[in-house]
């Protein structure tokens, strides 16, 4: 009891005299003395803390009354450092387009990232620069260039014949479907083959899903290790070890697949044809770093950016579907308008009713493609995106962007202002489309000229893979209309309200009564 006591006693201390010496005013070369962005009063180690215990979900309400108080641009200290919280569109396109080079840096990397980020060797957390330069166009030439993303045409093709499949069993076998596990099973398999060239049976396919989604699930139990490392790796030192343990769950599943394959390269196997396409992990393997000695890549950090890579398409991709598809139950009205619209390209194209929805129809589904906008817009799967941060201080619309603080964006509220959007709440895909609703009016999902909706970013650091994204949401949603009828399960509802997990995802998720179209 006395040894804790003390420790107790010391660890206060060290904090107060810490608070007290960040108090002091320090030499600075920088001539800007802008005043922070408003924000609540801050109490030294108090208030850190109690920001660091809540999660997103729990912090988002707080911020929306917080905007409300103090205006577009606010400042939270959430740990050591001041976040900025920007909910406005057009200051949002000031900062990640006009401004684009001076915000797209990352913030300093704490302790629990370096050991998921291969102490920032990857495209979502990489710093501004050489490196994140060369991960990102390797993934955008070599995975993401439309003559690659065809390259995969078989395997979507095989991924969606696994998931009618599954969903026919379980039609035979229960009265309603609980569809998130078949739509993340499906998109699991999709980036396991696109990250590894491989087919893997279920087990192996488990195995990767449980470490990848355990991680995920697992890291707001970290961020306390974050705040004074030193004295809170000791103090929670299982957690620590907790940490350790489920990033060498990712190593024990990932490396053998990426030794398989670096073996395979070398005896021959990999033809990179349509039936055989050039993996994501091929790259890697391939890929050299001119601003590090012209070193590959070594197996860890290979292991992050395979696991960036399963993670951003199939997390984010699974949530967006199960929204879009809750939305197509509770409004049967639209579900029926998609498949008049399927139905009317398939007899044009003599195609007959069993065929499947192709890629090269989707470009005649204007009102499928204003449906998966919507949704993106109403249930952005990410409210917020990941932080940007400046590498010097940097003057802002009157405030000072401190260099060591972070800027970030309130992805749902923006997609969501009433001054762009007549009755934000409610779900209405005919907004992207022309007067008559025949036609879909293109609109620019960048932002590049003006930020109506972000989800997945904006600017230099947006999501390189959405345009995949939207394909995969495109194909898949046509492909599970145009098959089974999809109607709310027996006594049920559909509850559109939100919780958060990796993504905000369904609090309640989408139970559905199928039965064959076709």
């Amino acid at each position: 009891m006395e040894t804790w006591f003390t420790i107790t006693v010391s660890l206060c201390l060290i904090f107060l005299l810490r608070a007290l010496l960040s108090l002091l005013p320090k030499s600075s070369n920088t001539k800007i003395n802008n005043p922070f962005p408003p924000g609540p009063t801050h109490i030294p180690i108090i208030t850190p803390i109690i920001w660091l215990t809540k999660s997103v979900s729990q912090i988002e309400p707080i911020l929306k009354n917080l905007h409300t108080k103090y205006g577009p641009i606010i400042t939270l200290r959430i740990g050591s450092r001041p976040t900025i919280f920007i909910n406005d569109r057009s200051l949002a396109h000031q900062i990640l387009i006009q401004n684009g080079s001076v915000f797209s840096d990352r913030p300093i990397t704490l302790p629990t990232e370096k050991i998921l980020n291969s102490n920032q060797h990857n495209i979502n957390s990489g710093s501004y620069g050489t490196t994140w330069r060369i991960l990102r166009r390797n993934l955008t030439a070599e995975m993401l260039h439309p003559s690659r993303v065809r390259s995969f045409a078989q395997t979507r093709k095989w991924v969606l014949d696994v998931l009618l499949k599954r969903l026919n069993f379980d039609m035979k076998s229960s009265a309603s479907i609980k569809v998130v596990d078949h739509f993340q099973h499906a998109m699991f398999s999709l980036l396991v083959f696109m990250c590894f060239g491989q087919r893997v049976d279920d087990e192996i396919l488990n195995d990767i899903e449980k470490a990848e989604r355990t991680l995920l699930l697992s890291l707001k139990r970290f961020n306390v290790l974050n705040y004074w490392p030193k004295i809170t790796k000791f103090l929670f030192r299982k957690r620590w070890e907790e940490l350790l343990k489920l990033r060498s769950n990712q190593e024990v599943v990932l490396v053998p697949l990426i030794r398989v394959r670096k073996e395979a390269k070398k005896i021959g196997l990999c033809n990179n044809d349509n039936n055989n396409p050039r993996a994501y992990v091929d790259t890697l393997l391939d890929l050299k770093l001119p601003n590090e000695g012209q070193r590959n890549l070594d197996e860890g950090e290979m292991v992050t950016l395979c696991s960036e890579f399963l993670n951003a398409g199939t997390d984010t991709t699974s949530t967006a579907l199960q929204w879009i598809m809750a939305n197509l139950v509770k409004y049967p009205h639209m579900q029926q308008r998609i498949v008049d619209e399927i139905t009317r390209v398939m007899t044009v194209s003599n195609k007959g009713e069993k065929e499947e929805v192709q890629e090269e129809d989707l470009e005649k589904l204007p009102y499928l493609k204003a449906v998966v906008l919507e949704s993106l817009r109403r249930h952005p799967p990410g409210h917020f995106v990941l932080p940007h941060a400046v590498t010097e201080d940097v003057a802002f619309n009157g405030y000072m962007v401190p260099k060591k603080g972070s800027v970030n964006f309130m992805v749902a509220e923006i997609g969501r202002d009433p001054k762009v959007w007549e009755d934000p709440m409610a779900f209405k895909p005919e907004r992207f489309l022309n007067e008559d609703g025949s036609e879909f009016e293109g609109f620019d999902i960048t932002g590049s000229k003006e930020i109506k909706m972000m989800p997945f970013g904006v600017g230099r650091r947006i999501c390189p893979a959405y345009n995949l994204a939207m394909l995969h949401l495109e194909y898949f949603v046509a492909n599970l209309v145009w098959n089974f009828d999809w109607k709310v399960a027996n006594g049920g509802d559909v509850d559109l309200s939100e919780k958060e997990e990796f993504t905000i995802v369904m609090k309640t998720p989408l139970e559905a009564h199928i039965s064959p179209r076709i």
